[in-house]
């Protein structure tokens, strides 16, 4: 496994490299990445895998400080995974360039986790559009637990990059919580009650019907969970999946849910 720290090595290593597999991270790794980087190294001839904390998609500098880094254990755990490469780069290299103004993101971006988190996915198009035009992988590989960070970058990519993007489903521990870096900041017993919910939302979720009125469903299990759990709501939201259109017909939708507990936001879909 080879680990590079800048851009000229990142070049000379790649250049030759025609069936590249690509899947960035933010470390903190878990099943899930593991699950994003087994499929890229079945997929693809080599795999590279990035670790990198992006500032500009923190619109909160305190969430920034405190997302959890682990890049010791994580090298461990990817050389465990016979990973090829690990680009590991500093600020300076990624943003030698002005944060660029002319990108332009699908208007679902200011739903959802855009409508409290701006311009956070200015920060995740922007990271991502400059990973991919040093690296021209063949594959990005990303989960759907954040599926509407999936769904943004799959538009944008699709007229700039040939890059073909290749989502995983997302992989829950065995309480049914979705697995994600930021549960390293949950205890014992808020990770308990995540997966409660996590079941309570999937099981609402398979219960709905075409006739139901359902503003007044969401409604109703979003007071229960805040009364039992003490939890703090964002967005609990049912969208088409396909356009993240406002649900109107039983075809293709999932339950959205953007959530803090014990002050640790946590996203989820089913």
């Amino acid at each position: 496994m080879k680990i590079i720290r800048n851009i000229k090595n990142l070049k000379e290593t790649i250049v030759n490299i025609h069936n590249l597999g690509f899947v960035p991270t933010m470390g903190g790794l878990h099943k899930g990445h593991l699950k994003l980087i087994k499929k890229s190294i079945n997929r693809s001839q080599k795999t590279l895998v990035s670790i990198y904390v992006n500032p500009a998609q923190f619109n909160k500098k305190k969430d920034f400080s405190k997302y959890p880094r682990s890049t010791k254990k994580d090298l461990q755990i990817l050389k465990r995974q016979k990973v090829d490469f690990v680009f590991l780069p500093r600020t300076e290299e990624i943003y030698k360039s002005k944060i660029r103004k002319n990108i332009k993101i699908h208007r679902k971006k200011n739903v959802l986790c855009g409508k409290f988190r701006k311009g956070h996915f200015e920060g995740v198009i922007d990271v991502i559009d400059r990973f991919l035009s040093l690296i021209n992988p063949k594959y990005i590989f990303l989960g759907e637990k954040d599926f509407q960070q999936l769904f943004l970058i799959k538009n944008y990519v699709k007229n700039k990059f040939k890059v073909k993007v290749v989502s995983c489903k997302t992989v829950r521990d065995k309480n049914y919580v979705a697995l994600s870096s930021r549960n390293f900041l949950l205890s014992k017993k808020n990770l308990s009650t995540a997966g409660k919910i996590a079941k309570k939302l999937k099981s609402f979720k398979n219960s709905l019907k075409n006739n139901q009125n359902f503003k007044k469903k969401i409604n109703d299990v979003k007071t229960k969970l805040i009364e039992k759990y003490n939890v703090k709501f964002e967005y609990l939201e049912l969208r088409n999946e396909k356009d993240l259109s406002v649900f109107k017909k039983k075809n293709k939708f999932r339950l959205f849910i953007g959530y803090y507990i014990n002050k640790v936001r946590l996203i989820d879909n089913f």
